[in-house]
């Protein structure tokens, strides 16, 4: 048995959509904190829109809202494991 080494179909791979524009969300709210988590990795750094998938407008209010709920203390600066 051989391995070859094929490229990966674009088509295959799961398209990404913003799920704000999906679900009719205006409003990010700073204050829940656990749907914030969804859009913070590990180490506490916001996700970049090319894993999320999320669109320039939404994204600019999720890291709005990700900065005023740390401000406030709700998510940290920085961890070592958050999830």
């Amino acid at each position: 048995m051989t391995l070859v080494n094929e490229p990966i179909n674009r088509d295959q791979q799961k398209k990404k959509y913003c799920r704000f524009k999906k679900n009719g969300i205006k409003y990010i709210d700073y204050k829940d904190a656990n749907f914030l988590l969804k859009f913070v990795n590990e180490q506490g750094k916001i996700l970049p829109r090319r894993l999320t998938g999320t669109s320039i407008k939404f994204q600019k209010k999720v890291s709005q809202a990700v900065k005023r709920a740390r401000h406030i203390g709700l998510l940290p600066y920085v961890t070592d494991s958050l999830k």
